[in-house]
């Protein structure tokens, strides 16, 4: 395979605002080592020339060196003969990846299988035998699977029938699909910010152009949410082609919208000409949030697509989601799925059945594992870092905590030199923002949160004497 040779011009525009009053050698090396670490410079990439990237950023050849020479002192860099300089992610290239590094890994807002999968796996292998005479092809998935995600979206006051099912290899193939079906190059798509920075990878690929909207965790003002001024405005100015919202406890803010602004949204986005597509992947993982009859699914106010999942709720490694829409949209969805997918696996769908036909009792198993790790989290960080913000997490699998500095990206590094992987506020704003902010998992045991709360202490320490990256503006009043 063809490594990825990125040009000056790529790499100045994925730099963002990295200059700091400090030197610019180590500003430029952390911002670039900050990029491999969150993988948007994939490992084996091949990073300009020094030469070239002095013209590109008008700095002296002495100066690019230097961030090199930074950059391959601490791991992110190497140099190969023939080949230049080749990005490396320490994280991934420790070799062995089930051999036990000791690394704290806090990147990932997910929670391994729930009890029950098990005997869901086993069930599944009882029941294989009849589909084994058939080609094993669905590509709308199973009858009985999209049967029991309808029901379950009746259950919660959104009538659903199974033709208005489509099961996907995960939510990001559902949104894949739906991007690829929806966007053509130049549409505009409006997104949150912060938001699920895969999911603004995958409309980026589809050709769409952003159009960006703040939302606030519950700390930084009297309410948080979204910026519904800016909300509306967007939808009317701008006629997004399609707009993707986490309306339950969004990632990463925990932010989840009323019924009154659903239903506002949904009628706005009707005049605008606007296509909703709901991330429902974490709408059910409510811990304690009050009146859960105030919190209906959007699709219960209008036509929405909905996307779904049952690697949160359930377990990451069934690789099974879902789409719910009107059964013209999944017509045309189905339509766009045969130019590269012809279905999902059989065994995954037979045991995520019998796993979505228990959903309310496993959600009590998984509220409660929710609880412990949010309650750990809170607590630890209250006593060594009081000077963070932590906002009160209702449900949803993450808190985006507000360190009073911009320094998220600093702290990342840091805290990789001290065992823990985190992810970076900027990884899920747009050019450089979010430096207050980093997204922390609550999902993890009372054990490794204390180990990882050390480990952040001891890095918030490590750069306490560091000048601070630019603290760029969110969104809130771009439109």
């Amino acid at each position: 395979m063809t490594a990825l040779h990125l040009s000056a011009r790529a790499l100045d525009a994925m730099l963002g605002e990295w200059v700091t009053e400090g030197s610019a050698y180590r500003a430029l090396a952390d911002r670039i080592g900050l990029l491999i670490a969150d993988g948007r410079i994939p490992g084996g990439s091949r990073l300009p020339a020094e030469r070239e990237l002095s013209e590109r950023l008008s700095l002296s050849r002495s100066t690019i060196g230097a961030a090199y020479a930074q950059l391959r002192a601490s791991g992110y860099l190497e140099s190969v003969r023939g080949s230049g300089s080749i990005a490396k992610n320490p994280a991934v290239d420790r070799g062995d990846p089930h051999e036990s590094t000791g690394v704290i890994n806090f990147t990932q807002a997910a929670l391994p299988a729930v009890a029950g999968v098990d005997a869901a796996l086993q069930q599944a292998a009882r029941q294989i035998a009849p589909h084994l005479a058939t080609l094993g092809y669905e590509p709308l998935g199973l009858p009985e699977l999209r049967a029991a995600i309808a029901d379950r979206f009746t259950a919660r006051g959104l009538p659903t029938h199974a033709d208005e099912i489509m099961v996907t290899s995960g939510a990001l193939q559902a949104l894949t699909l739906v991007a690829r079906t929806l966007l053509a190059r130049g549409d505009r798509a409006l997104v949150e910010t912060p938001s699920y920075p895969h999911a603004a990878d995958t409309l980026i690929a589809a050709g769409a152009r952003l159009v960006p909207v703040s939302v606030t965790s519950a700390d930084q003002d009297a309410a948080g949410g979204w910026h519904e001024e800016a909300l509306f405005q967007a939808l009317e100015r701008t006629a997004p082609t399609l707009a993707y919202l986490m309306p339950d406890f969004q990632n990463p803010t925990g932010a989840s919208m009323s019924n009154d602004l659903r239903r506002r949204l949904v009628e706005a986005a009707e005049r605008s000409g606007t296509i909703l597509v709901a991330d429902e992947t974490t709408a059910e993982l409510n811990i304690d949030r009050p009146n859960s009859a105030d919190f209906a699914p959007l699709g219960a106010f209008g036509d929405v697509i909905t996307l779904g999942s049952a690697s949160k709720m359930f377990w990451g490694g069934l690789r099974i989601g879902w789409i719910r829409a009107a059964r013209p949209m999944i017509r045309r969805l189905l339509s766009t799925r045969a130019s590269s997918d012809i279905g999902t696996p059989v065994f995954e769908q037979l045991a995520t059945t019998h796993l979505v036909r228990q959903t309310a009792d496993l959600l009590l198993l998984r509220r409660e594992e929710l609880r412990t790790g949010r309650d750990a989290l809170t607590d630890a960080l209250a006593a060594a870092l009081p000077e963070w913000s932590v906002p009160h997490v209702e449900g949803g699998l993450c808190a985006w905590v507000n360190l009073g500095r911009p320094a998220s990206s600093q702290l990342t590094l840091a805290a990789r030199n001290r065992g823990l992987l985190i992810t970076a506020g900027p990884r899920f704003g747009i050019d450089g923002a979010f430096e207050r902010f980093v997204r922390l998992p609550i999902n993890k045991s009372p054990a490794e949160t204390a180990r990882a709360v050390d480990a952040l202490q001891l890095a918030w320490r490590d750069i306490s004497a560091l000048a601070l990256t630019p603290d760029l503006p969110a969104y809130a009043d771009m439109i």
